[in-house]
């Protein structure tokens, strides 16, 4: 079991960014974008799919810490090498060089990661991404269900399409999680697990947001309550008490791993409706002078001639 259930409590907001900075950004906004990575192989973003694998392990047999490490260890190598892992790189016939070509991504994207977890991911990476299997049915049901958007009580709701599903969300909370948990001095493993498990009650519950939240009122505590248990009785008898404890204490903020998780939570709520803020800024400047998208090539300067008479540059 990881660690023994807490009590939840009242936020406190004590050390709530606790070794946080602006300069972790970057990491995290390029992480949350495997919500968006897709390739031919299967369907469903790196991120999802990830999920699904992490899942597939835990209810396998599998060590929390291994799934956890696995599937982290995987997240950075994926935000740069998108579905190009050991697996792909095999069936590439280049599995004698796979070592070398993940540890390069790992070492790119990571530079700044404590010395011991990165040291612990890397050694994950041999191991390659969580293998997929059989998964109860609230992990298809949480990939199958979106999030709610941008709510308010009150107010119309901000879709923004495509909009990201709960696994996609879960997992970047796990990963993010872990990332954080240096700052609280909090075990990274329960931290995965509470971010992979803390909308078990979505799976049943379609998401209405704040606006819904409100307008459920006395009502909300008994629907998550019941929904969560629903999807907590899928777990078997020795899965179902880590899952239980490790999502225990994220009602507050009192633990180390609950202010972890509230760090990884908020940030992707966040920066999820970023991203497209984002992208409503990209300029062709940008495109086409610092990110290099017609790049240097045997045919570079008659490629730069041809955007040159169309007006494009």
């Amino acid at each position: 079991m990881i660690g023994a259930p807490v009590a939840a409590n009242t936020l406190t907001g004590a050390n709530a960014a606790k070794g946080l900075t602006p300069a972790v950004l970057p990491l995290f906004r390029e992480l949350g974008d495997l919500k968006r990575i897709h390739s031919a192989a299967t369907p469903g973003s790196i991120a999802e799919r990830l999920f699904v694998a992490a899942w597939a392990a835990l209810v396998r047999g599998d060590a929390a810490g291994s799934v956890m490490a696995r599937t982290v260890a995987a997240a950075l190598v994926s935000a740069r090498l998108g579905d190009i892992d050991a697996a792909a790189l095999a069936l590439l016939g280049i599995s004698d060089e796979a070592s070398a070509i993940l540890g390069r991504a790992f070492d790119e994207i990571a530079p700044e990661l404590p010395a011991a977890l990165s040291a612990q991911l890397r050694e994950a990476l041999i191991g390659g991404r969580p293998e997929a299997g059989p998964v109860p049915a609230f992990v298809g049901k949480l990939s199958r269900q979106p999030r709610a958007g941008v709510t308010c009580p009150g107010r119309p709701r901000i879709l923004l399409q495509p909009p990201e599903n709960h696994a996609e969300h879960c997992l970047m909370v796990a990963v993010y999680g872990v990332l954080a948990s240096g700052w609280h001095d909090a075990d990274p493993t329960a931290v995965f697990v509470a971010g992979l498990a803390h909308h078990l009650h979505n799976a049943d519950m379609p998401d209405s947001g704040y606006s819904g939240e409100m307008l459920l009122g006395g009502a909300l505590n008994a629907a998550i309550a019941n929904a969560r248990a629903s999807a907590l009785g899928e777990l078997d008898d020795r899965l179902r008490p880590i899952v239980e404890a490790a999502i225990e204490p994220i009602g507050g903020d009192r633990t180390p791993e609950a202010r972890a998780f509230h760090v990884a939570d908020v940030l992707d709520r966040v920066l999820e409706i970023e991203q497209f803020t984002r992208a409503a800024r990209l300029t062709m400047d940008v495109v086409l002078d610092d990110y290099g998208l017609v790049h240097d090539g045997p045919v570079k300067a008659f490629h730069d001639r041809i955007l040159a008479d169309a007006g494009l540059a």
